[in-house]
């Protein structure tokens, strides 16, 4: 009697208890976010075609100072000259293959975005000291080469591309080589405000990548 008596008194405790809100589904990539994978695209497919956008740029340049129209001042390290050699490579640059957009990638980008923004970081590690391809293994199955850039301050696709493409004050062109590397073919963006720099876009990168786990 006294073991009847308990489960109706568990019963009712769970019917009171309230339910439990369902886990909300990761946001889908907005359209920006998928016209930064597409222009990273058209620069691979097309490089000679995307140096004019960076010739269009020469002039904005007074010293280390880049002035773009409608635009605060920037203050470069390298100057015109990193832009120089930026159109000297898509000139002579062999063309590589389409980047696909990646849901998955795009999601893996978001959430790091959102961990370092308002942290003021621009690291490749995560807050609990994760890496790139830990993260990747949180989300789904990734295949062969993983990369990862990071951009800030730009909110137009084309300017966060060129940023990573000049790669102004980055001695090995490391985010230009990620641009152009060939075993890399698909690619998600995430973007999230910034403590420092207003806005951080990361970029995920790899030769194959499934969600889900």
């Amino acid at each position: 009697m006294r073991l009847a008596l308990l489960f109706l008194v568990a019963l009712q405790l769970l019917a009171q208890a309230p339910a439990l809100a369902p886990t909300p589904a990761p946001a889908k990539a907005t359209a920006f976010e998928r016209a930064v994978v597409q222009e990273m695209s058209e620069l691979r497919v097309r490089p000679k075609a995307y140096a004019r956008h960076l010739r269009e740029m020469r002039t904005w340049f007074e010293g280390t100072l880049w002035k773009r129209p409608d635009r605060v001042p920037l203050r470069t390290e390298e100057g015109v000259a990193a832009l120089d050699e930026a159109i000297a490579f898509l000139e002579t640059v062999t063309p590589v293959g389409p980047l696909r957009f990646n849901e998955g990638l795009a999601q893996a980008a978001r959430l790091h975005a959102q961990d370092i923004g308002p942290r003021g970081s621009l690291e490749h590690v995560g807050a609990d000291g994760s890496r790139l391809s830990a993260r990747l293994n949180r989300l789904g199955t990734w295949q062969g080469t993983v990369a990862e850039n990071i951009g800030t301050l730009e909110v137009d696709p084309r300017q966060v591309v060129i940023q990573l493409l000049v790669d102004d004050g980055v001695p090995d062109r490391g985010h230009r080589h990620n641009l152009f590397n060939p075993e890399l073919h698909v690619a998600g963006a995430g973007c999230a405000p910034h403590r420092d720099y207003r806005v951080v876009t990361v970029i995920d990168y790899a030769d194959g990548f499934v969600l889900g786990r």
